[in-house]
């Protein structure tokens, strides 16, 4: 399968496009590799350009976690750190229009993607954005739960307390265990309604309820295809975080670029 825009449209001046026109494709692994070496492709002819979104990521995840210190809620910053990649999503709104104009061969600079995605809150990106934090809070709201179900009487008053707690206790496994399961659940929640959605309302007109719809469609249609590039998401993610975040730098934006890249080839206009 190639890659299909025909039809795409600039966020700066889009055309309205019926969602009846929409045709979801069958994808499949080649899919994914090929959408892969075309998002590293436009990470390195704009490294510094699409790094910047990654720094922008990594400190703010940075400023997440020294916060949670300085409030003294450490029980918060591993479901914090964990959650943290649910909100990739919509941080790779100005990764996306560099790859829709390297795709159709525009030129640009820093003030036209900015720009661009400055507009976005007059579009339906801000539903979407409000979409991914409300899920994002619930993600926060049910490990307080768990927590004062599950390890009502425990006490910590550091990292290194809470983690003896979480890893050497029953206690603890069940949280882990009911707080993993919660996890995966609203991940692949989310990770459904926007694979598609968030590329989509940047591409075209439409509302934001269509754009979740697609996005449904492409993930139910390629299930199989659709997970594994949700595990190399997350696995990704999680593993660039590791070295205080600093690997996001490189990694959000080639997976950022990758996704346009899958939606460009799961999602097209019918050839009608």
């Amino acid at each position: 399968m190639t890659s299909n825009a025909t039809g795409s449209t600039s966020p700066e001046n889009p055309a309205p496009q019926s969602d009846d026109m929409l045709v979801v494709n069958k994808v499949t692994s080649g899919d994914i590799a090929a959408s892969l070496r075309a998002g590293l492709s436009d990470f390195l002819a704009r490294p510094v350009m699409s790094g910047f979104f990654g720094l922008f990521y990594a400190v703010f995840g940075i400023l997440l976690v020294w916060c949670l210190v300085w409030l003294g809620k450490i029980w918060m910053i591993i479901p914090a750190v964990v959650g943290f990649p649910l909100v990739a999503p919509f941080a790779a709104a100005g990764l996306y229009e560099m790859s829709r104009r390297r795709q159709k061969g525009e030129n640009f600079g820093w003030s036209d993607i900015l720009s661009v995605m400055a507009r976005q809150r007059q579009r339906e990106m801000g539903w979407m954005a409000f979409v991914t934090l409300f899920i994002f809070w619930v993600w926060m709201y049910q490990v307080r739960l768990w927590l004062a179900i599950i390890l009502q009487n425990a006490s910590f008053s550091d990292f290194e307390g809470f983690l003896n707690i979480v890893l050497y206790t029953p206690e603890g496994w069940t949280f882990l265990a009911i707080g993993t399961l919660a996890g995966a659940v609203l991940s692949a929640a989310l990770f459904t309604v926007t694979v598609v959605a968030m590329p989509m309302l940047l591409d075209r007109e439409t509302n934001f309820v269509s754009a979740m719809l697609t996005s449904i469609r492409v993930v139910t249609e390629n299930p199989v295809v659709m997970l594994i590039w949700a595990a190399i998401i997350s696995a990704t993610m999680l593993l660039s975080m590791l070295p205080a975040f600093l690997g996001l730098i490189v990694t959000l934006p080639i997976l950022g670029h990758t996704t346009w890249h899958l939606y460009q080839r799961a999602v097209q206009p019918s050839e009608g």
